[in-house]
């Protein structure tokens, strides 16, 4: 094979391995007996072709549904062949999902098969120098080979180039459809010439030269020396109106009208999640097993991993027979004389629901070493459900163990464990260790830190799943309806993959001083916190939010009528294709960007760039904002009340973001709008109850704070030192003027650079939100980096250590890792350089938020006399509810705290408000 320093291009025939993969070993099924192997088949030619070319752009291409020209050329043309069978019709559903899941653009056109979209793109590529690379096992498309187009059958691995094609055929690329109008192809039900082989084939296009000048001088042929020579040349004048039928048949279109370019074929970042979902269901769990330890089959486009990241996982079969059901009293004796011995126990609780304030207990399970475990149920109550230990009489016995701060424990997302045995007077101490914290800690984006995939990634474990037990969907039972024998297994293996994770997590995070104070000395700190506040909660004025949700209907109504009267028409404002015919097709806005298929983009962000311009994407997103405010806070929140407290109780995350920033759910704190009317009206339905007040205390600046303490530019320590207003101060150096004649314009843009550069923006991107010129935006990049040096030298360090190592730290040790940092392609390195450079600034930022909420937690201990409550987290703010008498003490004492969270070398600033709603304390 011809060697090619450039990355090809991939077209891969999908519908050509979808029928052979089908028809060839293994032939899988998944437990519920659904077929597979077609599936696995193809997903595996496609990984095999992803590590061998290292693509940056790919297109797998099926045959769409429907009849295409050539039926109507011939309306015998694969009219002999058998529907597809039901076991394969069944599996291209799946398939479809895990090619788009894996990045790969997927593409069916109507009217021509999976052959003609090929050949028209590998043309394209073709005419344009590139050197393309078509998978295949179809000798049609032979056709296709030119000094930059090659074949390869992943199934023999076998390649052809011009000089393949012509020693397998016999023939060159150019006189492939010649061949095959003389052969025919009984598969297609193409005719071809009667009694022609492919031996007679060759003989005559070798001595005769193509079909067009066989046709113009047949004679030739009776001088050749092949058997039937002396007669073929009436033959194939007999029948030359087939021949050239099937000529046109054979003939693959090279000129198929696409709604796409070349450059829409863009691989692009895998879906883990819905891989994993696709997975599962399909039982591929080798596959499984390496999508969560990152080694996929783009696996090669990811930067060398760190000595941290080299474990292999250790495959285990549990050993059950260890498990044990506790069902009397001297049973449970043995479990309490075992873990008052034990040196750390695994704890997990089963309940009724994963809402912390409606849970009620159903068992506890325990372990105390690898296949050593315990159940203890409390509350099954299905009819036939045997004798068990009375609940409140366990907890009783239980209560010294649990609240016991010297036994240690370990759990998989034990805040919610002792949110739950709060309900029951139970205050859960001794908590030293926590796999998902542990995983979050090793690698943020390594995988997804529940339980089942990290048994999977780190012991090669297949947890047994809730829904095994519990079933689905509406008729899917709660944990106290489960029967005993399928609970005590499913809730022991709980405790004993817990205790096995840590035994596997703990060793590796050791390697890493850093990491283990990152996981002690924050992450593990902050669970009884966060715990604690949630099931404090928030008061909600739910009149309020009823009555803004009135107002919001009111303006999305007009909104709606003003886009049908801009549009011309009505329309579904929500409807991506619907939007796409209006704008791009009837009004014929300009198309900034193209999704995967190759269709115009309705985005956020394409509409935020038309709406400089045009009335009717300024419409959109108005009622897009507008609507999503409606449905998920003024229409939700309300109903979201406790009827319990009176009061809104949401769920914090600690293992979900990459930077170590929390996040919240059910309701989500994070992205309530601050700079808008629609978004501080929410923020006022946050209420102090009577007698007390809202406190907001937040830090001032802190990425920009953090950047010139990482940086070290002396000119912006020189500013934060002197009390400037940074983005003041950085117009007077950018515009050069005095600090006293800055503009509020130049502020204004000022501030658009600091924060642009956080964020590794680009003089492109900077243009974009300031609404000016490239040049003028380069220019104001320039002067920033002339000004403040340090600066860029961090930039430029920082871009180096990702490279070398694969992730950048925070100050405090934790690592964000970058899988895309050495990526072939270009956006998507580019992408992940933005991040390295932000991600120390948002990450220590995460940090020194969460040293302040341990602190803060541990002052109000020692100061019950403030009646002061933490109860929520919103970025870098932590807010309080206080009693109205010692407000103005709490919020000193408690801004004092929070500026000495960390030790920067530029002041920390913390800045509080006080007030009777949310809004008015900000």
């Amino acid at each position: 094979m011809a060697t090619h320093p450039d990355t090809p291009l991939v077209l891969v025939d999908g519908s050509s391995y979808l029928f052979r993969a089908y028809h060839s070993p293994p032939h899988l099924t998944n437990s519920k007996g659904e077929a597979t192997g077609a599936i696995y088949g193809v997903v595996n030619m496609l990984k095999s072709l992803l590590r061998q070319y290292k693509p940056s752009e790919m297109a797998v291409v099926f045959d769409a549904k429907g009849p295409t020209f050539r039926n109507e050329l011939y309306a015998e043309y694969k009219a002999h062949r058998p529907p597809m069978p039901d076991d394969l019709r069944h599996q291209i559903e799946p398939l479809h999902q895990i090619i788009q899941a894996m990045g790969l653009p997927l593409l069916c056109v109507s009217g021509v098969e999976a052959d003609d979209v090929i050949g028209t793109l590998a043309r394209a590529a073709s005419a344009a120098g590139r050197h393309t690379v078509i998978s295949t096992g179809d000798k049609d498309m032979a056709q296709l080979v030119d000094e930059h187009v090659t074949l390869i059958n992943t199934m023999t691995n076998t390649v052809l180039d011009p000089v393949g094609v012509e020693a397998k055929f016999g023939v060159p690329p150019e006189l492939i459809i010649d061949y095959l109008a003389l052969v025919g192809d009984k598969s297609d039900n193409i005719p071809g010439l009667p009694g022609v082989g492919e031996k007679t084939a060759t003989a005559m296009l070798q001595g005769g030269g193509s079909l067009q000048q066989l046709f113009a001088a047949p004679e030739k042929l009776a001088e050749l020396n092949f058997r039937g020579a002396k007669t073929m040349a009436e033959k194939l004048l007999a029948h030359k109106e087939q021949v050239e039928l099937s000529y046109l048949l054979a003939t693959i279109k090279a000129d198929v009208e696409l709604p796409y370019q070349l450059s829409d074929l863009q691989i692009q970042p895998a879906n883990t999640a819905e891989l994993e979902q696709c997975y599962r269901q399909c039982e591929f769990n080798r596959w499984l097993k390496e999508l969560l330890t990152a080694e996929t089959a783009t696996d090669s486009l990811q930067p060398d991993v760190t000595e941290l990241e080299q474990a292999e996982p250790t495959a285990v079969t549990l050993d059950t027979s260890g498990y044990q059901t506790v069902l009397t009293k001297d049973e449970f004796q043995q479990l309490l004389e075992a873990i008052e011995g034990s040196e750390l126990t695994a704890l997990d609780t089963e309940t009724t629901s994963l809402d912390y304030m409606e849970a009620n207990l159903v068992g506890l399970s325990f372990a105390t070493a690898p296949g050593k475990a315990w159940y203890l149920p409390v509350a099954h109550d299905y009819l036939d459900a045997p004798e068990q230990l009375d609940r409140d009489w366990v907890l009783a016995q239980l209560k010294a163990w649990l609240e016991n701060p010297a036994k240690a424990k370990v759990g998989q997302n034990l805040k919610y464990d002792q949110s739950v045995l709060a309900r029951y007077a139970i205050e859960l101490q001794g908590i030293c260790f926590d796999t998902m914290l542990e995983s979050y800690v090793f690698n943020s984006v390594g995988s997804r830190h529940d339980m089942d995939n990290l048994a999977l990634k780190y012991l090669g474990h297949n947890t047994i799943s809730f829904t095994d037990i519990a079933g689905k969907g509406v008729k899917q039972l709660t944990f106290n309806q489960i029967e005993m024998e399928q609970a005590s297994r499913y809730a022991a293996e709980d405790a004993d993959v817990t205790l096995r994770l840590h035994q596997t997590l703990w060793p590796q995070l050791q390697q890493s001083e850093a990491l283990v104070a990152v996981l002690q000395e924050i992450e593990m700190p902050l669970v009884p916190i966060l715990s604690a506040m949630e099931r404090y909660g928030v008061l909600i004025d739910a009149k309020q939010l009823r009555d803004q949700s009135a107002v919001l209907a009111t303006r999305l109504a007009e909104l709606e009528l003003l886009a049908y009267e801009l549009a011309g028409q009505e329309f579904n404002l929500a409807s991506p294709k619907q939007l796409q015919e209006i704008l791009f097709e009837k009004q014929q806005l300009p198309v900034i960007k193209k999704t995967p298929k190759g269709t115009p983009s309705t985005a956020e962000d394409v509409l935020q760039e038309l709406a400089h311009q045009y009335e009717l994407p300024r419409v959109l997103i108005e009622h897009r904002g507008l609507s999503k405010l409606k449905s998920t806070y003024t229409d939700k929140l309300p109903k979201m009340i406790k009827a319990a407290t009176g009061r809104v109780h949401t769920s914090y995350h600690q293992a979900v973001a990459a930077t170590g920033r929390l996040s919240s759910t059910e309701p989500n704190l994070q992205n309530i709008p601050i700079r808008s009317e629609a978004g501080r009206r929410i923020r006022q339905a946050f209420i102090a109850p009577a007698g007390k007040k809202i406190v907001a205390i937040d830090y001032s600046q802190i990425e920009l704070r953090i950047m010139a303490h990482l940086s070290g530019d002396q000119a912006l320590l020189d500013a934060f030192a002197a009390g400037l207003d940074i983005h003041k101060a950085t117009a007077a150096e950018v515009f050069g003027v005095p600090l006293s004649e800055v503009s509020g314009e130049q502020r204004r843009r000022a501030k658009a650079v600091n924060f642009g550069l956080i964020y590794g923006m680009s003089a492109f991107g900077l243009a974009k939100q300031l609404d000016i010129g490239r040049q003028e935006a380069q220019q104001y990049v320039d002067r920033y980096f002339e000004r403040f040096p340090g600066v860029l030298n961090y930039m430029e360090r920082t871009r180096q250590q990702a490279h070398e190592q694969g992730y950048v730290t925070t100050i405090y040790g934790r690592r964000l890792y970058l899988p895309e940092i050495n990526a072939r392609n270009a956006a998507r390195k580019k992408a992940a350089e933005r991040a390295a450079i932000n991600a120390p600034m948002q990450g220590t930022a995460a940090d020194i938020i969460k040293r302040a909420m341990i602190k803060v937690a541990a002052y109000l201990k020692e100061h019950p006399e403030l009646k002061a409550v933490m109860m929520m987290q919103v970025h870098d703010e932590l807010v309080f509810e206080v009693s109205s008498e010692q407000a103005e003490q709490a919020t000193r004492a408690l801004t004092a705290v929070m500026s000495e969270a960390a030790e920067l070398d530029v002041p920390l600033v913390a800045e509080a408000g006080i007030g009777d709603n949310w809004d008015q304390a900000h």
